[in-house]
Parts: structure tokens; C-alpha cells; sequence
């Protein structure tokens, strides 16, 4: 009895051991090709997506640069000589501007999203700020044209950090 006993697991004791074996090969070997299907599909969501992120960017450049001080006051003439009606359709326009984009946000990075609403909120309020001190439409222009050539306007700040966004992301 103890002969076949011992006969018994001589037997089973090497088809247990080829057993764990090959479960674990196989489970190893499994787990391998998930990841490499999960890799495969990243690859392919970054490439599909990756044109409609460089559109964004497009976008929030564009934006930048039509709201630009500078660039915008040449855009844009004033209607009458008022200071305050001047300044309202340069506000106008930059929020016009600014709805237009809005959406681009879900796209870029949540920095670059707050360079350019900071960009936006710094030229409103210069504006705002150069309109209080002003006597006609054409004087603001020329006041914020003359301080704008002082400093640099805060959307080529927003623009730079545009531009490395983007070259982290090719």
C-alpha cells in the first residue's frame, strides 16, 4: 500500500509541478500581451488626439495675437472720438475673441489655459487703466501704443509658453 502510495505521487508530484509551471508561463505570457494591447491603444489615442491638441494651440496663438494691444488698435479704428466708447469696442472685441476660444481649453494644458486668461485679463485692465488717463479715442490709442513700446505686451509672454507647450508635445 505504501508502495503505491509512494508509486502514486512519484507520478502526480511531476504533472502537479508541470502544472504551476505552465500556469504561471501562461499567466506571464497573457498579462505581457494585455500591456502591450494597452500600450498599442495609447499609442493610437496620443496619435488621433495629438492633431486636434496642435489645433488648440493654433488657436490659442491666433487668439493671442488678435488680441494683442498693438496689433489691435492698428486692427480696429475708433468709430467716434469718445475715449469710453472706443474702449468698450476694444473690450468688446478681446471678449468676443476670447468666447470664440473658449472651448480650446479642454484641449491645452491647464498652464497654458491660465497664461492666456492672464494675458487677456493684464491687457483688459492696461486698457482700462490707460482709458481712465485719456481725452479721445485716438489719445488712448497713442498712450497705449507708446506704453506698449516700453514694455512687452503680455500675450508674447502667453505666445512663449505657447510655443513650448507645443514642443513638449512633439
Amino acid at each position: 500500500m505504501e508502495d503505491q502510495l509512494l508509486e502514486s505521487i512519484a507520478y502526480v508530484l511531476p504533472a502537479v509541478v508541470t502544472g504551476v509551471v505552465a500556469y504561471y508561463m501562461f499567466n506571464g505570457f497573457i498579462k505581457h500581451q494585455d500591456s502591450e494591447k494597452k500600450l498599442a491603444l495609447l499609442v493610437q489615442k496620443k496619435k488621433d488626439s495629438l492633431p486636434i491638441k496642435l489645433q488648440a494651440y493654433e488657436r490659442m496663438l491666433l487668439f493671442c495675437e488678435r488680441v494683442n494691444p498693438v496689433k489691435m488698435l492698428i486692427r480696429i479704428k475708433p468709430l467716434s472720438d469718445e475715449t469710453d466708447e472706443y474702449l468698450q469696442l476694444l473690450l468688446a472685441n478681446i471678449e468676443q475673441e476670447f468666447e470664440h476660444n473658449l472651448v480650446q481649453q479642454i484641449y491645452v494644458s491647464n498652464d497654458t489655459w491660465l497664461a492666456v486668461v492672464a494675458a487677456k485679463s493684464a491687457i483688459t485692465n492696461k486698457l482700462k487703466q490707460v482709458a481712465e488717463n485719456s481725452n479721445s479715442a485716438n489719445d488712448l490709442r497713442q498712450n497705449v501704443l507708446i506704453d506698449y513700446t516700453k514694455t512687452l505686451p503680455p500675450t508674447e509672454t502667453a505666445i512663449s509658453f505657447i510655443k513650448n507647450e507645443v514642443r513638449k508635445l512633439l
